[in-house]
């Protein structure tokens, strides 16, 4: 791997596969009485977030303190950048603490990549704008990997807020990567500019007909809508958009019994995702939080640690 993880482009399939292999084994410790590893002993790790967030930061959390970090949570509202400190200062000032690692959230895309070039300490990013949130798709296709095998060839269909999603941009290069078939759906105002060129390039599929890709899918993933990024009216009313494209109780008819429902939260139940979807056997949101821990211990393993035992 590279010495940051900024985008899926930073990891190979081989650097894939490892991280995989390495969050097996940080699976196995949830599961143990006293759940600590003492790979990241002397580490100091900042949770540098300037985005709300639950699943992400506690996860990172999580995953610092079981590899016994030092693990400190800055968050925008707390600190100084509330009275008016730029992110380099901010970042600046935490560095020079002597920090090895920060990861990052922030709501300007490509920020972790500037904040890297700011710091010698390893940058992880946790979700930049509308850019990417690299660890959020590898425990995506870890989740996936974990219930259908490998992923070459299987049809994984990606459903919902494309244009202000960085999850779907991250899930996209990712799968692709690994062999899967991709098609995002999404209403025509939710569809990204420019997406076709790129589609073209990386290899996947656009539909605007969620009824005609369901059938064929291997696994499906809701994603949010985002309305506190939206300006405009990009649908008239939330029942349209649930009737054109929320994963709703009939559509749950099209899908296979066994077809792994993903979203990777938090979910506006009754907008993109029934109930009834949300929380049917083949559900794979809850094992999605518990892959969330499990692959940002592999990646902060494999950045922080360098080579040694995992256990």
């Amino acid at each position: 791997m590279n010495k940051h993880l900024l985008s899926v482009d930073d990891v190979s399939p081989d650097d894939v596969a490892e991280l995989f292999a390495t969050a097996t084994e940080m699976h196995d410790v949830q599961r143990r009485s006293v759940k600590k590893l003492p790979a990241l002993r002397g580490r100091t790790v900042v949770n540098l977030f300037f985005e709300d967030s639950t699943r992400t930061r506690s996860s990172f959390e999580i995953a610092g303190k079981w590899l016994s970090a030092d693990v400190i949570n800055v968050s925008a509202k707390g600190s100084s950048v509330s009275k008016g400190e730029s992110l380099r200062d901010t970042v600046l000032t935490v560095a020079a603490m002597g920090v090895d690692g920060l990861v990052i959230r922030h709501m300007a895309s490509g920020a972790a990549r500037q904040v890297s070039q700011w710091t010698d300490a390893v940058v992880v990013n946790a979700g930049d704008g509308t850019h990417e949130h690299p660890t959020q798709a590898l425990l995506d296709a870890y989740t996936l990997t974990r219930r259908l095998g490998p992923l070459e060839g299987r049809h994984v269909a990606i459903v919902g807020d494309l244009t202000h999603s960085r999850v779907f941009r991250s899930n996209v290069a990712l799968l692709t990567k690994l062999g899967a078939r991709v098609t995002v759906v999404a209403p025509p105002t939710l569809m990204p500019a420019g997406v076709g060129p790129w589609s073209e390039a990386v290899g996947f599929a656009t539909s605007y007909d969620l009824d005609a890709v369901l059938p064929t899918a291997d696994a499906v993933m809701m994603l949010r809508v985002q309305r506190e990024r939206m300006s405009g009216g990009f649908f008239p009313t939330a029942r349209e958009y649930t009737v054109g494209y929320g994963l709703t109780r009939d559509r749950l008819g099209l899908l296979r019994e066994d077809t792994p429902i993903l979203h990777p939260g938090p979910m506006n139940r009754g907008l993109e995702i029934a109930a009834d979807a949300a929380d049917a056997a083949s559900s794979a949101v809850l094992d999605q939080v518990s892959a969330g821990v499990a692959i940002r211990m592999s990646v902060l393993y494999h950045l922080l640690a360098g080579e040694g035992s995992v256990a």
